[in-house]
């Protein structure tokens, strides 16, 4: 293929597996990135987080020649392809700022080209694209635009990129073309839409997603409030009854994607958007249900506890909006002490396993880690998912 592209903020969960991708399919491709300490690692073969078939991937991509690392904008204006990785952001105050990704483009578009194809990547406020297009316009700068969200389950990308139909949106056929073409090298359907409809069908999946699970934690609560074992209950409910065999497990619905995607629909409805408030209430309060739980069960103003898991969520090393660091505030408060580990997430503050299990009184289980399964604790155990 005649296209290279390069891939802004291409050293993250998002855009590292996908700038391998495109490089093992024989795309000259360069990851632009300010975490230097991250490309130093990718280019020392070393894959910076954890990813199923990561380290193979990347050896390959290094063997071919094919892949590049800078910090340099001007080396933007090489590739035939922009593809950025920089979503819609949520404040501390729960509001999403659709204006940020055209602040930050602003600053790039100097080392921009006419004829360059210019992907959106990340999960993006609705209108955003359009509004990436009036700056382009406003600044005489000839690319086409499209919007093409990832995907994709953190953890299993190399698994999903070729087998998840990849939608384009675009604003003419003549561009939808373009765009399909180069991402055929590594995807086998692409859908075709408008920007719009690609932007809402990233944000519907999510905040479906996050519903689904909000409906399972509201229903486990009220188990728990009535003292009945919620997974005998989902047994019951699911034996040879297809209408209830996609009902998931409950625990915590969190990371960097599915509340902030919901929050980003209630703030753009413009209306109460009552199921998506309502499912960020619910997942954002099991952690309250679980320490009112604990603690009509034990004592812990004594008590050291120790929590197990604090990834967003199980065989993860990324604990961004982890619900787990809620849980350690709402225990902090009641406790004399809490400890944490985790097998996977980078923390200086965390403590080994085999301290937690030494130092702590009673243990919760946050996140269903493989290392977890089959331990035989000594202490009163209380797993979020099965209380």
């Amino acid at each position: 293929m005649d296209e290279s592209v390069a891939i802004i903020g291409g050293a993250g969960h998002v855009g590292l597996p996908l700038a391998i991708s495109f490089a093992n399919a024989g795309v000259k491709t360069q990851i632009y990135d300010v975490n230097v300490e991250a490309m130093e690692a990718i280019m020392n073969g070393k894959f910076p987080f954890k990813e199923i078939h990561g380290n193979y991937q990347l050896e390959v991509a290094l063997r071919s020649g094919n892949l590049f690392t800078t910090s340099d904008p001007e080396k933007l204006a090489e590739p035939s392809v922009i593809i950025t990785i920089i979503g819609t952001p949520v404040d501390n105050h729960l509001n999403p700022d659709p204006d940020a990704i055209r602040k930050s483009l602003q600053h790039l578009t100097p080392f921009l080209r006419n004829g360059q194809l210019l992907v959106l990547r990340s999960t993006v406020f609705p209108g955003v694209t359009a509004s990436v297009e009036r700056l382009l316009l406003e600044l005489k700068l000839q690319i086409d635009v499209v919007a093409a969200p990832e995907r994709i389950t953190e953890g299993f990308a190399f698994e999903e990129l070729p087998n998840i139909p990849q939608i384009i949106g675009a604003r003419s056929e003549e561009v939808f073309m373009r765009a399909k073409n180069f991402f055929q090298v590594i995807v086998n359907e692409c859908l075709e839409s408008t920007p719009e409809q690609a932007e809402l069908a990233k944000l519907f999946s999510n905040s479906w997603r996050y519903m689904r699970f909000a409906a399972t934690n509201e229903l486990y609560g009220i188990a728990l409030q009535s003292g009945q074992n919620f997974e005998t209950i989902r047994r019951l409910m699911m034996h040879n009854y297809p209408r209830s065999l996609d009902f998931p497990k409950p625990g915590f619905a969190a990371g960097p994607c599915l509340p902030k995607d919901s929050l980003q629909l209630i703030a753009f409805s413009r209306q109460s958007s009552p199921m998506n408030s309502a499912a960020y209430s619910v997942n954002e309060n099991l952690p309250n249900i679980i320490v009112n739980k604990i603690s009509k069960e034990v004592n812990l103003q004594d008590m050291t506890v120790g929590i197990l898991g604090m990834a967003f969520k199980s065989e993860s090393d990324d604990p961004r909006s982890s619900l787990s660091y809620k849980l350690k505030k709402l225990l902090s408060f009641q406790s004399r002490k809490v400890i944490c580990s985790d097998p996977y997430v980078q923390d200086s503050n965390l403590k080994t396993f085999e301290e937690v299990l030494k130092e702590s009184d009673i243990i919760v289980v946050a996140i269903d880690h493989r290392d977890y399964r089959g331990v035989q604790f000594e202490q009163q155990v209380f797993k979020v998912w099965e209380m």
